[in-house]
């Protein structure tokens, strides 16, 4: 049988910190739509603990939310049998190959990176691995020939600086690397924190309660955070673009992409309706949509044989598409081979 009309997967790379708990807007606004595209994407997921030390880390808590986002990932739907999911460190040429990027990179690059800047300017002293972190997310990158980075807007940057190292190498030494783009996310998928709509729901602020649900919180605890969630002094319920309806607009969004109803729809369920039926509904949408991943990942959990099992799977799968790349990398810059 002819593979001529065979159309080659694009293949996506996404990298996530070990730091904070997942919550439901990072399933919302990219897990669901990651498991979702998996049939039609070769997708590589990566922990990125590597990343995570750029910062001080309490060493048993960095093990424990390693463990945690790989089983949370696989609970929400990351399939291992149609994705590749693994940890940075376990995979060396992920280091390996930021030095030969070092080399390339001109230290002003990394000095007008928007994060650095504003991470530098908190710390009285800044670590060479916050200046160099984005050589590294290069190097995530590239060393899988990834066509897709599905990113927020304030990682679009790196992104871009990833494609400007990878135009450089190629340059200099001869094309070696495919040229990735940052792919955003849909309208609708950035969930707001609910106890400030105006701000992102943040995975590092998911252990104040109130600002999150997170994907293992009980039902009781989603209930008393919905019914907390900061709305407004009105009393009607519609979709709405203005700032100060951001948070019923908020609590109609996670709604919408649970139940996958109709905005119309939604809006005559609510009619007449008060803000307490609106939260008190969007906490049992919540519970229901969340119950199967809070269960899937106590398993995972509760024994890490077949959690680690799966990593160790997933770092022999990246090592098979890596380890030739930084070996090509090693022989286009003029090493010898071992």
């Amino acid at each position: 049988m002819s593979d001529r009309n065979t159309v080659q997967k694009k293949r996506v790379f996404s990298g996530v910190q070990p730091s904070g708990d997942l919550h439901i807007g990072n399933y919302l606004g990219a897990i669901k739509r990651w498991a979702a595209q998996q049939d039609d994407k070769e997708s590589y997921f990566c922990i990125v603990d590597m990343h995570a030390i750029t910062v001080p880390q309490d060493v048993e808590v960095l093990r424990r939310l390693t463990r945690d986002v790989a089983a949370l990932y696989i609970a929400a739907g990351i399939d291992p049998q149609l994705s590749t999911i693994f940890i940075q460190s376990h995979v060396s040429a992920h280091a390996e190959s930021t030095w030969i990027l070092n080399c390339v990179t001109p230290v002003g690059w990394l000095e007008r990176m928007t994060q650095y800047k504003v991470k530098a300017a908190a710390q009285e002293s800044v670590s060479m691995g916050l200046l160099d972190y984005p050589v590294l997310q290069a190097s995530d990158i590239l060393l899988y020939d990834a066509n897709e980075v599905p990113v927020g807007e304030d990682q679009k940057q790196h992104v871009e600086l990833t494609r400007d190292i990878a135009g450089r190498f190629n340059r200099i030494y001869g094309e070696t690397f495919v040229l990735p783009e940052a792919v955003l996310p849909e309208s609708g998928a950035r969930i707001r924190a609910l106890n400030d709509p105006t701000r992102k729901m943040s995975k590092s602020e998911a252990m104040v309660r109130g600002h999150a649900v997170r994907l293992v919180d009980e039902p009781d605890e989603i209930h008393y955070v919905l019914r907390r969630a900061v709305t407004d002094t009105g009393r009607e319920i519609r979709f709405s673009d203005q700032p100060e309806k951001a948070g019923v607009n908020n609590l109609l969004e996670i709604y919408e992409l649970l139940t996958g109803q109709g905005r119309p729809e939604i809006e005559a369920h609510f009619s007449g309706k008060g803000y307490a039926a609106l939260k008190d509904d969007v906490a049992e949408v919540v519970i229901e949509a969340l119950r199967p991943i809070r269960e899937r990942y106590r398993v995972l959990i509760s024994d890490t044989s077949e959690l680690d099992a799966i990593l160790a799977a997933g770092a022999e799968k990246a090592r098979s598409i890596a380890e030739p790349k930084i070996e090509e990398m090693k022989r286009r810059v003029g090493f010898l081979p071992a």
